[in-house]
């Protein structure tokens, strides 16, 4: 017997891709927008869509960098420096910690920079007979200082209007103040005080700290650098006026310093020995010194104003005298002593 059965076609494996009437009509299908996988590298590799570039990493903008602006200009009539109260231009440092770098940055600022600071008159001296122009040049700048602060202040407040401001600016009344401490009055304070000056007549300065021994030079400092003028002092608590005629808009351009300068290397503020004793009595001085009773203790971030004072005093009786200064860092320690002994000297 002879069994005979339908040929049928060899059947095509069903995908995602195949139709089912191909045997039918003959016809290639178009190329698929999505290949398969084991199609992916030849695809891309061939003829497939390209990849858009990645976006380079996000870089936020620099503030070294001036994008070809031009170099901030100021008129203030003073040299730019670090603090003004804990650094006396008289004194001539000996040395530099590191290279004369601007910490205002580099080109924004028309200003160079000495390692100490930037001077508003170039005193270099082109001929070596000529005369050194820095005193007069230091004369014609007070003299500036002097008359805009006369300028902005205008007429003297009334009895009635001082006491307006002050109660208006106490501690009970608003809590707007800024903070000096032991770098006493910085050059960016300086911005502060202005923006302060902005919506206020007046702004409320708290000191504390190293600068308080000479209360007298914190005061003199602020309104010589701001033209304004303190109308009350309790303890290291200033109000510091703006004047009548002061103007925000016309607010004097200051440029703000990106970091803390190295200190200049000066004298060393510790002989050894004293000046008219000899090595042997220098040392049997500071040991006798290690047994004295102690004056007073200084604590961190106090108020010291008194201290003058009570050295004084004790100057009369004793030969040396000893403050307990183990709550305050280790650089505040020359600070104290060259204010106590310019204090001294002249007072």
């Amino acid at each position: 017997m002879l069994l005979l059965s339908r040929v049928h076609p060899p059947r095509r494996p069903r995908g995602r891709y195949f139709s089912c009437l191909l045997d039918r009509y003959g016809f290639v299908p178009p190329a698929s927008l999505s290949p398969s996988r084991e199609e992916t590298p030849q695809a891309s590799g061939a003829g497939g869509k390209k990849r858009r570039p990645k976006k380079p990493p996000y870089r936020p903008p620099s503030s070294l960098d001036r994008g070809g602006r031009p170099a901030a200009h100021s008129d203030l009539p003073f040299d730019f420096r670090f603090s003004y109260t804990e650094s006396t231009p008289g004194d001539r440092p000996i040395g530099l910690r590191e290279p004369k770098y601007s910490p205002f940055g580099p080109g924004r600022l028309d200003r160079p920079w000495t390692g100490a600071c930037a001077p508003a008159i170039d005193t270099t001296l082109r001929d070596v007979h000529a005369e050194d122009p820095a005193p007069a040049a230091e004369k014609d700048l007070e003299e500036a200082r002097r008359r805009e602060r006369e300028r902005l202040l205008g007429e003297p407040l009334t009895p009635a209007e001082r006491a307006f401001f002050v109660e208006k600016y106490q501690k009970n009344r608003t809590k707007k103040q800024i903070n000096l401490g032991r770098d006493g009055l910085t050059h960016n304070m300086l911005n502060d005080i202005h923006n302060h000056w902005k919506n206020d007549e007046a702004v409320r300065v708290k000191c504390l700290g190293v600068p308080t021994v000479d209360m007298h030079n914190v005061c003199h400092q602020l309104e010589d650098k701001t033209g304004g003028l303190i109308i009350h002092r309790h303890g290291g608590q200033l109000i510091l006026y703006r004047g009548r005629h002061y103007n925000p808009k016309k607010r004097p351009v200051i440029p703000l310093m990106l970091w803390k300068p190295a200190e200049p290397v000066y004298p060393r503020l510790i002989k050894t020995t004293i000046e008219g004793l000899t090595v042997e009595e220098t040392k049997e001085m500071r040991k006798k010194g290690l047994h004295v009773p102690v004056l007073t203790k200084l604590a961190k971030n106090g108020y010291y104003a008194s201290l003058v004072l009570m050295v004084r005093d004790a100057f009369l009786t004793d030969e040396l005298v000893r403050i307990d200064c183990k709550g305050l860092p280790k650089s505040d320690y020359r600070k104290i002593g060259v204010k106590l002994r310019v204090s001294l000297f002249f007072f």
